[in-house]
């Protein structure tokens, strides 16, 4: 029987690769990476991580 893929949810600590700020959007690749975006940069890979088949997931982290 395969695993189950669980994911932790984002906490006040994960902050976006690109540019340190809060981390909203989880992006999981289909070779297993994964990468941390805060919205503004999730928006603007949007297109490319569609064509990568990654699978994403939008929270909100916890501000305090």
């Amino acid at each position: 029987m395969p695993g189950t893929l669980i994911s932790t949810p984002l906490t006040a600590a994960d902050r976006c690769d690109r540019c340190g700020a809060a981390a909203k959007v989880r992006a999981v690749l289909s070779s297993g990476g994964e990468l941390l975006f805060c919205q503004h940069h999730a928006n603007k890979h949007a297109e490319r991580l569609r064509e990568l088949d990654a699978t994403v997931d939008a929270e909100a982290a916890p501000t305090d």
